[in-house]
């Protein structure tokens, strides 16, 4: 088994200027086969090498690592079920003929809500046109926006189409937020993270640094873009435009965490889907349920939270059966799970450091996944 053409293609990646580093991790069965970092953790405003170790802003990768998880939490305690309506806790959200969205449609895009809104603009207007200083990141600036999301219109019927929608699960996190009485990071801690022995998976709550005024330990975070609108290189804050206006914690994005510690996530998820140990967060029947296609819409690769490969040009390449699980980060992260193989491929960069007009990693994705398939036969 060799992984040079593996890293080959990683240290081209970063030549190539495709991303300024990466983490890679492969694990398959109970051992790891890869876990190497590659380039530099940051370029701006200095020069630091990446660690394996390194800190990522997961980006999307929050829908199944923190929003996906803790939906199946509430479902295991019978709080909410998968087909519950969201007016059942949102009486306001029904208008324009949203009534019949379910917890079911939202997980599997195709609640008909649209993909995106620039929210985090219409709550820098309000900020500067009512002189209300620190609106932006409040609570009360996330209670905006899940009241601008009950005023949308669909851009399809319920049900009939996918859209990849923020949107959708920005509502998720107000749901587990109602229901649980808790924020949706201080649940997820709770519930999933602390569960799980990790430190390093978290939201950051940017009101409560503000507050105490405490500062994120950059050095053990990835950086990601030099903000047009923040006048500053993030690091330690979300890099989402909206989950920032939100406060950093949404249920579409603001979730950090290393390779390592996603690797314990994964592995937990997997015993999980083939009923093996004792203790689990989920029960098995709810893990394949989640795990597997959903079917609504013909032809959907949607599972709930979940992506599965496409038959032609998905990301994970060409070696990922049907059956596997996954999902992407807009940052640059990517994780992809083979259950059948018990094999998983963690993929962390930070692609928008120090700008986002770099999408040379669509390429790149499904190329180096099927080098790391390769190298495991």
């Amino acid at each position: 088994m060799s992984f040079e053409a593996v890293e080959s293609a990683m240290d081209a990646a970063v030549g190539r200027r495709v991303f300024p580093g990466a983490v890679l991790l492969v694990r398959e069965g109970t051992h790891v086969f890869y876990h190497r970092a590659f380039g530099n953790r940051s370029i701006e405003p200095e020069v630091s090498p990446m660690q394996e170790g390194t800190i990522f802003d997961l980006s999307s990768l929050t829908k199944p690592l923190a929003t996906t998880l803790a939906v199946m939490m509430m479902i295991k305690d019978g709080k909410i079920d998968l087909d519950d309506r969201v007016t059942r806790f949102f009486h306001n959200f029904g208008v324009h003929g949203k009534t019949h969205i379910t917890f079911r449609h939202l997980l599997a895009h195709c609640s008909g809500l649209p993909a995106w809104r620039p929210y985090y603009k219409d709550i820098l207007q309000h900020e500067r046109r009512s002189g209300r200083i620190n609106f932006l990141g409040s609570h009360d600036a996330k209670q905006f926006v899940y009241q601008q999301i009950h005023r949308e219109k669909l851009d399809a019927p319920v049900g009939t189409k996918t859209i990849y929608s923020d949107l959708g699960f920005m509502m998720l996190g107000a749901v587990i937020e109602v229901v649980s009485g808790m924020t949706l990071d201080r649940y997820c801690h709770a519930r999933i993270f602390r569960p799980l022995q990790l430190r390093a998976t978290a939201f950051v709550d940017l009101s409560q640094l503000r507050a105490r005024h405490l500062e994120p330990v950059s050095d053990m975070i990835a950086p990601t873009e030099r903000c047009p609108w923040r006048k500053r290189v993030l690091c330690g804050e979300v890099h989402d435009d909206n989950a920032h206006a939100m406060g950093g914690v949404s249920g579409h994005a603001g979730l950090f965490s290393s390779a390592k510690e996603i690797d314990t996530i994964l592995c937990h998820l997997r015993d999980c889907y083939l009923d093996r140990g004792n203790k689990y967060l989920i029960p098995p029947k709810l893990m394949r349920r989640f795990w597997s296609r959903e079917g609504s819409v013909p032809e959907s690769t949607w599972c709930l939270g979940w992506d599965s490969p496409s038959p032609s040009g998905s990301l994970a390449g060409s070696h990922f059966p049907p059956s596997a699980v996954g999902h992407f980060g807009y940052t640059g992260t990517s994780i992809w799970v083979d259950h059948e193989r018990e094999r998983h491929v963690i993929l962390l960069s930070n692609r928008v450091h120090p700008t986002r007009n770099n999408d040379d990693i669509k390429e790149f994705r499904p190329h180096i996944h099927d080098l790391i398939a390769e190298a495991l036969q």
